[in-house]
């Protein structure tokens, strides 16, 4: 689980050099605006960086063969704010919100072009130990203080899809006493917040043609409670890289290289490449299942990319992240998350596919384009007063 839904410092000033693996490193502007290029609007992105919330509602979806099915997601795209705003409107402090975002091949069969710049398939890693690579269309992230607004906003977006798409995973997810993970640890101790959030998760003129957009990767990993709390308390701790009871991060002396919070720590060129996280405990007793559902927000996937390379690889190869010794990850998919705007105006006509598949991109026709928007600094889709506050 990258970071257990921490790592961050005070982001860095203007003026720092793009990494070339990830050309979404600090460009000295504010993601979701681009700047003085011509043509290129603000536009408002989706909920991404809404406040943590006690409940949540991780739904992944595969599209069903036939153009029948494209246009029922498409016409979901349309309707998903209104949709929104009405199951969100039976309780306004319950701070309902909702993330739809698209694989690659989705993208293409969905959208055509263009194609943002970092989407592709979820790349499996094989080391001491595997992340997978599993199926994966549409992702719904859906959160709220209430569970049941949660169920009900899925209950009404699968209605609108019945027969065009089959469920691929889905994971209720709650929050565990102060916010702690099913292992004992805290996790989002170091999570970005506001400007620094946006700055982590939002594209921006990086990719001018989506900016204001988010890529996403989740996994959902299973614990061995058993094994894991048989080992000591300060084992532990040297695994998580933080106290157990006080959450203090070790200090480096004492702290292994191979620390959870070492290897998922990334810099380049001397700047930190953060994420927004919203990591989720979940678990049926019954079964013995007992997990946590990583998702993270990037505005490019390079940096998750390389977190999770460090943590199932090694860096160097072989230091890898002892904690997979007792979490392993059954599902592992990629996703982008354009903005609120490209939504409201998806067409329900078929796209016209490029050459290659959608992997140039090129310019939308203007009335195809999202629309303009202020920048939602709180990622609300604008309902009511669903303003942001502390966990409820």
């Amino acid at each position: 689980m990258p970071a257990l839904r921490a790592n961050t410092l005070p982001c860095c000033p203007s003026g720092r050099q793009a990494s070339p693996a990830d050309p979404a490193a600090d460009n000295g502007r504010e993601p979701g605006r681009a700047g003085n290029t011509a043509g290129v609007a603000s536009v408002a992105p989706q909920p991404v960086v809404a406040q943590l919330t006690r409940a949540a509602i991780f739904l992944i979806v595969t599209i069903n063969a036939g153009g029948g099915s494209e246009a029922a997601v498409r016409a979901l795209c349309g309707d998903l704010a209104a949709l929104l705003r009405t199951v969100g409107f039976r309780d306004l402090e319950g701070r309902l919100s909702c993330v739809m975002a698209f694989g690659s091949d989705a993208w293409d069969r969905l959208f055509g072009t263009p194609k943002p710049a970092g989407l592709h398939p979820f790349r499996e890693i094989r080391g001491v130990h595997h992340a997978v690579s599993t199926p994966g269309d549409i992702l719904f992230h859906i959160r709220s203080a209430r569970m049941d607004l949660c169920f009900e906003l899925a209950t009404q977006i699968m209605s609108r899809l019945v027969g065009a798409v089959s469920t691929a995973d889905e994971v209720h997810g709650f929050n565990y006493f102060d916010d702690r993970d099913l292992i004992g640890f805290v996790d989002g101790t170091e999570n970005p917040a506001e400007e620094a959030a946006i700055r982590a998760a939002i594209i921006g003129e990086e990719d001018a043609a989506f900016a204001g957009g988010s890529y996403v990767i989740v996994q959902k990993y299973l614990h061995d409670l058993t094994r894991w709390n048989a080992l000591p308390i300060e084992e532990q701790e040297k695994i998580i890289g933080r106290k157990k009871l006080s959450d203090v991060e070790l200090d480096d002396a004492v702290k292994p290289a191979s620390a959870h919070n070492a290897l998922t720590t990334i810099i380049e060129d001397g700047q930190q490449l953060e994420i927004l996280r919203d990591n989720m405990p979940f678990g049926e007793i019954g079964k013995g299942e007992f997990g946590t559902y990583f998702i993270g927000y990037a505005r490019s996937p390079h940096r998750i990319e390389q977190m999770l390379e460090n943590m199932f690889v090694g860096r160097p190869p072989g230091n890898y992240d002892r904690l997979l010794d007792f979490s392993h990850a059954v599902t592992g998919t990629l996703f982008f998350v354009p903005t609120a705007g490209f939504l409201d105006h998806v067409a329900t006509h078929s796209p016209s596919p490029s050459p290659d598949g959608g992997k140039t991109p090129h310019a939308l026709p203007a009335a195809d384009r999202p629309s303009t928007r202020p920048l939602c600094t709180d990622g609300s889709l604008g309902i009511g007063s669903l303003r942001p506050r502390d966990k409820t």
